[in-house]
C-alpha cells in the first residue's frame, strides 16, 4: 500500500518506519528541508532504540523515502496520515493549525478517494475539523474519509509498542475506510490483540482518557510517597502492597520527581481545557496536574532543606531526559530542578546518556556538560539523581563518594539502596522511602 507520512517527528517516523518494515510503500515528508536532507543521509533525528536500524533498512530495500514535496506524495498515496506537532497553546488547548493546514493541503491535492488518517494527539471534535478543513479546498465532490487513529507509543519502547499492540483504535464511520485500516494494521495483530473500531469522538476521547489515566497514576503515588515520609512508611513497600492487587497491577506506580514527556503535561492540560469548554470543571485531572508540578520541586526542597543557603554550592545530576531511553526533555523534571538550583546561587554539572545534545539546545550554557557520569561528580556537594538511566544503577558508591566534595545523595527515582548508601556513609535523600 502507499502511504504519505506528513510530519516527520517521534511518531511520524516511528509509524512510517514500522509500516514500511511490513511491506508498504511509504513516503514521509516534512517541510523542514534540513530534517529531510539529514534524513536522506542516513541521520535520525531522534534517539529511539532500534529506530536507526529500521530506517537504513527500508531505505535500502526501497519502501522508505524522505521528501520535502508534500503535494507530490499525498496524489501518489492511497492512505494520508496526518503526524504533525500539536503544541499547546497559552491556555492549555492543543494548537491545530498544523493539522489543519496539512488538511487544507490534502484536499489541494486529492484526485482519487483517499483515507485520511489523524495519528496526531487532538481534541474530540477534530475530525470533524479536518473533514471540513479538506472540504474547503477539494470541493463538495471529492471523495474521502477521514479516520481517527491514536497512537500509544512509549518513547524508549515505541518500536516493540507498534509492532506488537495492545491494542489498536480506529475511530471511523466508513465502512470502506474501516477495511482499509484492517488491511493496513493485520500484520501487527496476528497474535490476537484486539482492533478496536468504534466512532471517531471515542477514538479521540480514548488517547486523552489512557494517558489522563497513567498520569493519575503517578501523581496518586507521588502524593502516597509524601504521606509516606510524613508517617514514617516506606514507599517502595506500599507499591508492593497495592501493586498486588488484581484490580491495581504494578505498572505506572513508582515514586519519582514527576512526570514529564510530549504527551502526559500536554494531553492533561488539553483534556481540562476540553471539559472547560464544555461547561466541566474535572477536579481528579486537575489535581493530577497539580501534584505533578509540586512533585517536581520535591528534590528541590529536600536540598535546600538540608544544605540551607545554596550560593556557591556545586551540585552534580545525573539524568536530563523525562525518561530513559529517549533524549526527549519536554517537562523534564530536570529543568524545572536546574533552574531552581541556579535560581539559588548554586552552580550544576549535567550528565545524560542521550540527552547531551538535546540540553545545551534547551538549556544552553547555563550548566556544565560532563563527558560522563563520573566526571560530573568532581567537586560537588552532593549528587542529584533525576532519570533512572539503567548505567546509573551499579555504579560503585565508593566511586561516587571519592569524588564528592561530601557523601550526599539526592534520588529522585528510589532507585538505590537507602541502606547500602548509608553504610558507606552516605546522607541519602529518596522520595518517599526511609
Amino acid at each position: 500500500m502507499k502511504i504519505a507520512v506528513i510530519g516527520t517527528g517521534y511518531v511520524g517516523l516511528v509509524v512510517g518506519t514500522c509500516f514500511a518494515e511490513t511491506g508498504n510503500r511509504i513516503t514521509c515528508v516534512d517541510v523542514d528541508e534540513k530534517k529531510i536532507r539529514a534524513l536522506q543521509n542516513g541521520e535520525v533525528p531522534i534517539y529511539e532504540p532500534g529506530l536507526d536500524e529500521l530506517i537504513q533498512r527500508n531505505v535500502a530495500e526501497g519502501r522508505l523515502k524522505f521528501t520535502t514535496d508534500v503535494a507530490g506524495a499525498i496524489r501518489e498515496a492511497k492512505v494520508c496520515f496526518i503526524a504533525v506537532g500539536t503544541p499547546m497553546d497559552e491556555d492549555g488547548s492543543a494548537d491545530l493549525r498544523y493539522v489543519l493546514g496539512v488538511a487544507r493541503q490534502i484536499g489541494e491535492n486529492l484526485k482519487d478517494y483517499k483515507v485520511v488518517v489523524t495519528k496526531s494527539t487532538v481534541p474530540v471534535g477534530t475530525n470533524q475539523k479536518v473533514r471540513d478543513a479538506i472540504r474547503s479546498t477539494a470541493g463538495p465532490t471529492a471523495q474521502f474519509d477521514v479516520v481517527s487513529n491514536p497512537e500509544f507509543l512509549k518513547e524508549g519502547a515505541a518500536i516493540d509498542d507498534f509492532m506488537k499492540p495492545d491494542r489498536v483504535v480506529i475511530g471511523t464511520n466508513s465502512e470502506q475506510a474501516k477495511q482499509v485500516m484492517l488491511d493496513l494494521y493485520g500484520p501487527f495483530v496476528r497474535t490476537g490483540k484486539p482492533i478496536l473500531v468504534m466512532d471517531p469522538e471515542s477514538a479521540e476521547m480514548t488517547k486523552y482518557a489512557a494517558n489522563a489515566m497513567l498520569a493519575t497514576r503517578i501523581s496518586f503515588m507521588n502524593e502516597m510517597a509524601r504521606i509516606c515520609e510524613l508517617v514514617g512508611a516506606d514507599v517502595n513497600q506500599v507499591r508492593k502492597g497495592i501493586g498486588t492487587d488484581a484490580r491495581i497491577g504494578f505498572p505506572f506506580l513508582f515514586a519519582g520527581a514527576g512526570y514529564g514527556g510530549s504527551c502526559f503535561p500536554k494531553d492533561v492540560r488539553a483534556l481540562v481545557r476540553t471539559a472547560n469548554e464544555h461547561g466541566y470543571s474535572p477536579k481528579i485531572i486537575d489535581a493530577v496536574e497539580e501534584v505533578n508540578a509540586e512533585q517536581k520541586l520535591v528534590l528541590f526542597t529536600k536540598i535546600q532543606k538540608h544544605f540551607g543557603n545554596l550560593k556557591g554550592k556545586h551540585f552534580a545530576l545525573w539524568g536530563l531526559a523525562f525518561k530513559p531511553k529517549t533524549d526527549d526533555m519536554r517537562e523534564a523534571p530536570a529543568i524545572v530542578i536546574i533552574d531552581k538550583l541556579i535560581e539559588a546561587g548554586a552552580t550544576v554539572s549535567v550528565y545524560d546518556p542521550e540527552a547531551m545534545k538535546e540540553a545545551k539546545r534547551r538549556i544552553g550554557d547555563k550548566v556544565r556538560y560532563a563527558d560522563n557520569a563520573l566526571t560530573a561528580l568532581d567537586g560537588a556537594d552532593a549528587l542529584v539523581l533525576v532519570t533512572e538511566w539503567a548505567e546509573f544503577r551499579h555504579v560503585d558508591p565508593e566511586d561516587i563518594k571519592s569524588r564528592l566534595k561530601s557523601p550526599v545523595l539526592f534520588d529522585g527515582r528510589n532507585i538505590f539502596d537507602p541502606q547500602r548508601l548509608r553504610a558507606a556513609g552516605f546522607k541519602y535523600y529518596g522520595i518517599g522511602v526511609r
